[in-house]
């Protein structure tokens, strides 16, 4: 049987309809999916630009320019991070050796850290003084300088704060936990081998052992008057002492003047303008790149973080 000639046509344009609008559709997904993929390159562009450290320090000036170089040490000081004796050291010695430094400020903002890394930031400092006596050595409080952070800043010819800051706690403290009661009530028995009588020391699964405490007290001590002569040689005349001073306290930016911890107000902008006499500014800080921030997030050493467990000496 013959079909009619408009049926025919219907049928034709109706398929060709339907073709079109699947070319379409086609079309339609292909530039959402360009889109999107657009989308996520840009989107991990920027994440990449703000993890990755591209450049090292955030501000660079012309080669000739006579300026203020800056190093910050923000955060917990310890032997991973920005604010490790590794880093700071090395930016210090950049900014020292830079022929047109005029003056060099450490801006801390830190609660403190390790002493051991406090204390090799602050030889630095010492030998880096020694080296070029003609090039002052600043430093500027933020919100809080304390301990570990007072320890290195204790090296300066000036500390500089504001009137809100936090400045002090000379002292040092060594935490932990004890399970001994708890693994009482759980029925659970500790069953420590040691070779050598000592080995055990402070152990957190085990009754506290009175001349391990004994001991422990002692290295505190040996560590906290590591930290007072430091300040004492740092701060010299300036220093009026009381019988808190060193005692672990702390006190606001200016109660911290008039105790001789710090010297007068001030901030970066200022000390470089009105102090230094350069105001133009060069940060010589290091930043962990992404491969360090990558390995400090992800790699933790498994020993490090056994020994910051059992022995955990800070200056906080």
């Amino acid at each position: 049987m013959d079909v009619p000639q408009n049926e025919e046509n219907w049928e034709r344009k109706t398929l060709e309809k339907i073709a079109l609008e699947g070319l379409i559709e086609q079309r339609r997904a292909r530039r959402w999916g360009i889109f999107f993929k657009l989308l996520a390159f840009v989107y991990f562009g920027i994440v990449l630009a703000l993890v990755v450290d591209w450049g090292g320090s955030a501000e660079k000036l012309g080669d000739g320019v006579k300026h203020t170089a800056l190093v910050q040490l923000t955060g917990v000081i310890q032997a991973k991070g920005d604010a490790s004796a590794e880093h700071v050291m090395s930016a210090l010695q950049s900014a020292f050796e830079d022929k047109k430094t005029q003056g060099v400020i450490l801006r801390i903002n830190s609660p403190g850290g390790s002493p051991v890394q406090s204390g090799m930031i602050n030889d630095e400092i010492w030998r880096l003084r020694g080296k070029f006596p003609n090039i002052p050595f600043y430093v500027v409080v933020e919100d809080i300088c304390a301990s570990g952070g007072y320890y290195v800043a204790a090296a300066a010819d000036k500390i500089f704060v504001d009137k809100a800051s936090i400045v002090g706690s000379i002292g040092v403290l060594m935490d932990g936990f004890g399970f001994t009661g708890t693994m009482d009530k759980l029925g659970i028995e500790r069953r420590l081998l040691t070779a050598g009588q000592n080995k055990g020391f402070l152990d957190p699964f085990s009754p506290q052992d009175a001349n391990h405490k004994e001991h422990a007290q002692q290295m505190l001590g040996e560590i906290h008057k590591q930290f007072v002569d430091v300040v004492r040689k740092g701060r010299g005349k300036r220093l009026k002492e009381t019988p808190e001073m060193f005692s672990g306290l702390m006190w606001t930016g200016a109660k911290s003047i008039e105790l001789g911890l710090a010297d007068a107000y001030g901030t970066v902008d200022t000390v470089a303008r009105e102090v230094i006499k350069a105001e133009d500014i060069r940060d010589y800080t290091i930043k962990q790149n992404l491969a360090e921030k990558l390995a400090g997030k992800f790699g933790a050493d498994m020993a490090e973080s056994a020994v910051s467990t059992l022995v955990n000496f800070r200056l906080h």
